[in-house]
């Protein structure tokens, strides 16, 4: 399965994700949205990104 995923809203851009997946995803996204959008300011500058604790 692959999809791309906005992190400002968790909209599905691309790809195919079941329902239940996404659901999850989106809550996960919501819990951690600064640190994704931190991560991200990295990754586009070429920087090494930190870890993101995984949803439990």
């Amino acid at each position: 399965m692959k999809a791309v995923i906005e992190i400002l809203g968790g909209s599905l851009l691309e790809g195919e994700m079941p329902s239940k997946k996404m659901r999850l995803l989106q809550a996960w996204i919501d819990i951690r949205e600064e640190e994704l959008m931190a991560d991200w300011s990295l990754a586009v500058k070429g920087e090494p990104v930190f870890p993101i604790e995984p949803l439990r």
